[in-house]
């Protein structure tokens, strides 16, 4: 049987079998529960086949990701234990990532000496981010205006415990953030703009050495770039196991039916969303010539791992890989891609306008467009460097809301689903990082145009 046929068969089973799973939880029809978790299991058996024969990494995270929600849908308290699998995995991409940095930027600023070209990059991708995450944040308030899920919400005095308001923060306390004091402290912490500033300032230094001086140096730092590749395709072996521990985690701990008190908000978002990738990314793509079918292979892998994880770091060494696969130079990539992680996130943007007009809309308080648009521009501030921080978009939106004097009590509400609604801004926050990446070696004339990607393991 072909590799596709037993796509199709898998396919069909399993929605055949959701669907039915949902119309006998609603009193639809009559289903044996037996019948019904056979049905999903055979559908299952013939996706592992499928990805058994097809060999591919990528492949094996997608099947994973429907056995996972399968074990936290029939056995929830088993799901709630696997959490630990995805976090180990979690744990281990962020010991790559401060390395990996320093490594791949000082060779391309030392290994080149064009500090001129750093200069004119970064002032490139400074005026890209700011103009795509700004378009960003507008598609999002127009979402939420339209749909108005936030009206009709009854509020019952919600609380939580488990997340508390930002501190207020001057534009002098978010330049300060960008500038690291202590490298090691930023390293544990994990702040990767500060990472990206010293990794800068350590490439322009020894570029400015001589040829004898500079060379030992940049050849242990070429060495170190290439041993945290070879450490991320070690660690992406356990991808597959982490993603689907993550799925069954979400599904097990909050179940489908919080989905139905939430779906106008929940589909609010993902179509605001999927408008942001085809209104604007995808345009963006083909007026710089970016090879979109290649592109959309290429980041298949990250922006998985992205999905199931809601972390932009664990995707982050696999999608400069993938980049670099596509024809864009790694001094591009190592450069652009960090730096993309606190300007460019373009996800999360979009969900905190729409999050913070559907937290004034569940108060029933009616803000006029001045006062949604300050909001928005005061969000294009706050939104800066929160890659790496579970559940910043929710102390962000806190923080926002008292600026603003709304309740908190709608965010709470907003917290049942928030791992669901981090899955979808997360993907997209990594798919934006990656084609800033592209856009940039693009427009700096690097972009190197091939018939098909490079083999990862090649790079």
């Amino acid at each position: 049987m072909k590799n596709s046929t037993l796509a199709l068969v898998a396919f069909l089973v399993l929605t055949i079998s959701a669907v039915l799973t949902v119309m006998h939880n609603y009193g639809i029809v009559a289903v044996p529960d037996l019948a019904l978790g056979a049905a999903r299991w055979i559908g299952i058996l013939v996706l592992i086949l499928f990805a058994y024969r097809k060999k591919s990494l990528t492949t094996w995270i997608l099947v994973s990701m429907v056995i996972g929600a399968e074990i936290g849908y029939s056995f929830p308290d088993f799901a709630q234990g696997l959490n630990v699998m995805s976090k180990i995995f979690l744990k281990m991409v962020k010991t790559i990532i401060a390395p990996l940095i320093f490594a791949t930027l000082v060779v391309g600023i030392a290994g080149h000496s064009n500090l001129k070209q750093v200069g004119k990059m970064g002032g490139k991708a400074l005026i890209y981010f700011e103009v795509v995450t700004t378009v960003a944040l507008f598609i999002g308030l127009a979402a939420i205006n339209i749909s108005k899920a936030g009206e009709g919400i009854v509020l019952k005095g919600v609380t939580s415990n488990e997340i508390k308001a930002a501190e207020p923060q001057t534009w002098q306390d978010i330049v300060l953030h960008i500038f690291p004091e202590n490298i090691a402290k930023s390293v544990a912490e994990g702040q990767v703009l500060q990472i990206v500033v010293f990794s800068v300032l350590f490439g322009i230094a020894l570029a400015m050495l001589n040829e004898r001086k500079r060379r030992p140096l940049l050849e242990v730092t070429e060495s170190l770039a290439e041993t945290m590749f070879k450490f991320t395709n070690i660690i992406m072996y356990f991808a597959p196991i982490a993603v689907g521990a993550a799925i069954a985690y979400t599904v097990g701990h909050m179940g489908f039916g919080i989905l139905v008190n939430l779906f106008k908000l929940l589909a609010t978002l993902y179509v605001a969303l999927i408008a942001f990738l085809l209104l604007v990314l995808l345009p963006v793509a083909l007026f710089f010539r970016i090879p979109v079918k290649m592109f959309a292979k290429a980041i298949a892998e990250p922006v998985s791992i992205a999905f199931a994880t809601t972390s932009s770091e664990a995707a982050l060494p696999r999608a400069m890989e993938a980049m670099e696969s596509i024809g864009v130079p790694r001094k591009v990539v190592a450069f652009v891609m960090p730096m993309g992680y606190s300007f460019n996130l373009d996800g999360t943007t979009l969900y905190l306008s729409l999050a913070s007009i559907f937290v004034a809309q569940a108060a029933g308080i009616n803000l006029s467009w001045e006062q949604q648009l300050l909001m928005v521009f005061t969000l294009m501030l706050t939104s800066k460097g929160v890659a790496g921080v579970p559940r910043a978009s929710l102390v962000i939106l806190l923080g926002t809301a008292a600026s603003f004097n709304l309740p908190v009590e709608p965010i709470f509400i907003i917290l049942g689903i928030d791992e669901l609604m981090d899955m979808a801004r997360t993907s997209v926050n990594v798919i934006g990082n990656c084609l800033a990446t592209a856009v940039i070696a693009r427009w700096e004339g690097e972009f190197v145009d091939l018939d098909e990607p490079r083999p990862i393991e090649a790079i």
